[in-house]
């Protein structure tokens, strides 16, 4: 169930209720196996870029057989989780958000399971077209997935904080 608050607000002297439904960000940093890649400055920023193409509003423009690869790789995150940006910072960041309790705890299963790892890696592998000389896909190593257990704890405080909660503004 997707958490709202719920705030009243008075206009000219009359309160009216307004839903506002909630997420949280995720950032979950990525080492890149230097043995994977030829130069891996450039393998983060081709990475990078790809992801913005596919994640923005351009991304219409792109085939539909590749969004709909891009989509099908992130599909095990569930409806209630989307990769929402990708950028380099000391490695690559990710950025999910999740609209729900429930898709933070899933979502860290996934980490603690290294099932996210296995879809961060098909997702480096898928945006980074890296092909050997026989045509064949050359895959994009994971070496280091990093969500700080502080990090995971404020999603789930900010989740279980507006639990009954009703917010009232003026």
């Amino acid at each position: 169930m997707r958490p709202c608050v719920c705030l009243y607000v008075c206009v000219l002297g009359v309160y009216v209720c307004v839903c506002v439904c909630v997420s949280v960000v995720v950032r979950v940093d990525a080492k890149l196996n230097e043995r994977s890649v030829d130069d891996v400055v450039e393998c983060e920023a081709r990475i990078v870029s790809r992801s913005r193409d596919l994640l923005s509003a351009s991304s219409r423009g792109q085939t539909q057989q590749r969004l709909a690869d891009f989509n099908e790789i992130l599909s095990p995150l569930g409806s209630e989780t989307q990769l929402v940006a990708l950028s380099r910072d000391n490695g690559l960041a990710l950025f999910f958000t999740c609209m729900s309790l429930s898709a933070v705890e899933s979502l860290r299963d996934q980490w603690r399971t290294r099932q996210l790892r296995d879809i961060v890696k098909k997702l480096f592998t898928f945006l980074a077209c890296y092909t050997r000389s026989d045509g064949s896909t050359r895959e994009v190593r994971v070496n280091r997935l990093t969500w700080p257990l502080t990090d995971y704890e404020r999603c789930l405080n900010f989740f279980t904080s507006l639990r009954g909660k009703q917010t009232i503004s003026s």
